[in-house]
């Protein structure tokens, strides 16, 4: 392992002041996983130093005091930014998330006892030519990496208590790095998954986007469900509710998780295979045969959507672009010019793409029979609205020929009188009626004559 150029000058001030110091946290863990399977993006620091200690030490840098009352202070160095922390212990969380109090220490065990996993609470040292010199591990953080295993550090009630943020960070940090979460862990998850009530909704709404990005995210939001349940109640009826139609064949909530597994990894396409479904509970009605069907649960499941996207502070734009998803996504869509122009007139290029992913991963967890009738009419529709934006079709008023002006020009009054013409214009052309030629749209738009001013 080569540390970086500003990670060692940082290293070495502080030595050179008389403190020891250690390259602490993620950046032993992602440099300690075998190949390329991790890259170290932040190199932290920790001292055996009082944070006026540190100060003194780096005065001779830029530095950033981002969390001075826990003893952190961030370096700013051309090659980036390093954060260095004081070694601490902490006191009691009396509100589940922050200590209540730190002492500093200079023994860097009992700094990385105070840790959440095993595979985070490593030290390393390095030496003057900056290779790693010495991996300091009193929890045997080395051993569960190399057993892909994820382990609290101590009691793992204790962790999750002084914390409930790490039951998260439990199924992310799992998730990313392909872990097994080890049985003690995973069942305080799962005791103390309550706690998460006090956890801020920005926090939330964090942590559960980088699970949902995780390649293997979704299998362990199925598995422990009852977290993911806690944190988004409205799936809570999904779970074991049987579909009973030739379309299915699992119930609701495996249905849902199955489909953002086989969705790309983008956060809007997930979230709305997250969310897709979630009001067929709501909505389910069984006929004399025995088959159930939902209807109206895309209208429904986007409004619970948006409820629950709101709930947890979910950016606006975010927001929007899922409920959209989630309303259209049991739209039928036809492999045909005309209903793709309209559709891209609804949605624009980039929503009518993530719509396609959508319906592809949902059809994907489906039956074998809507998988052999769905796929090839997704498969050839998407090549078709592809097509259509490579050759620079009209579907928005901004994309025709003519204009406001053109209108005006032409004697038609400014008012709602104006644009009713120019959506008669974008009609004729979303349904082939007329080329996207200026005389052919002005011939449609003043079909009835002008409107003088």
């Amino acid at each position: 392992m080569r540390v970086p150029d500003g990670a060692r000058e940082v290293l070495r001030a502080l030595e050179n002041a008389g403190h020891a110091a250690y390259l602490v946290g993620g950046c032993v863990r992602d440099s300690l996983l075998a190949g390329a399977e991790a890259a170290v993006h932040d190199w932290d620091i920790c001292a055996a130093a009082k944070p006026e200690e540190l100060k003194a030490a780096l005065s001779g840098y830029r530095t950033i005091d981002t969390g001075w009352k826990h003893g952190t202070l961030t370096v700013l160095l051309p090659d980036g930014r390093y954060e260095v922390t004081a070694c601490r212990i902490d006191g009691a969380y009396s509100d589940g998330r922050h200590p209540d109090s730190v002492a500093f220490t200079d023994d860097i065990t009992a700094d990385l006892s105070r840790r959440d996993f095993t595979i985070n609470a490593m030290a390393m040292t390095v030496d003057a030519d900056g290779n790693a010199a010495a991996v300091i591990d009193p929890f045997g953080g080395r051993g569960d990496l190399a057993r892909r295993r994820l382990r609290c550090v101590g009691d793992p009630d204790a962790r999750f208590a002084e914390d409930a943020l790490r039951i998260l960070r439990a199924l992310r940090f799992a998730a990313r790095l392909g872990l097994t979460i080890e049985a003690a862990t995973g069942e305080a998850m799962l005791r103390k998954r309550a706690l998460l009530q006090r956890i801020s909704a920005e926090r939330l709404m964090d942590e559960l986007s980088g699970i949902l990005l995780a390649e293997r995210g979704w299998a362990y939001l199925r598995e422990y469900r009852d977290v993911l349940t806690e944190l988004v109640p409205e799936l809570r009826p999904c779970v074991g509710f049987a579909q009973n139609n030739p379309w299915h064949c699992h119930d609701v909530f495996d249905h849902i998780l199955l489909s953002v597994g086989n969705a790309p990894a983008e956060l809007t396409v997930r979230l709305a295979l997250l969310l897709h479904d979630v009001g067929k509970p709501e909505t389910a009605a069984t006929d004399e045969a025995g088959v159930t069907r939902f209807r109206g649960h895309p209208e429904v499941s986007a409004a619970m959507a948006e409820r629950i996207l709101r709930r947890l502070r979910c950016p606006a734009r975010l927001t929007r672009e899922v409920v959209e998803l989630v309303r259209f996504h049991d739209v039928e869509v036809q492999p045909a010019e005309k209903a793709l122009r309209r559709l891209l007139n609804k949605l624009g290029a980039e929503q009518a793409r993530r719509l396609f992913q959508v319906k592809r991963a949902d059809t994907l967890a489906q039956s074998e029979r809507s998988r052999e009738i769905m796929l090839p009419l997704l498969r050839q529709g998407e090549a078709l609205l592809e097509r259509i934006v490579a050759e620079g079709q009209a579907f928005s008023l901004k994309d025709l020929a003519i204009d406001g002006n053109d209108l005006l020009a032409r004697g038609v009054a400014p008012g709602p009188a104006l644009g009713a013409r120019l959506q008669r214009a974008l009609d004729a052309v979303l349904d082939g009626e007329a080329e996207n030629e200026r005389e052919a749209l002005l011939a449609v738009a003043l079909r009835d004559g002008a409107e003088t001013r």
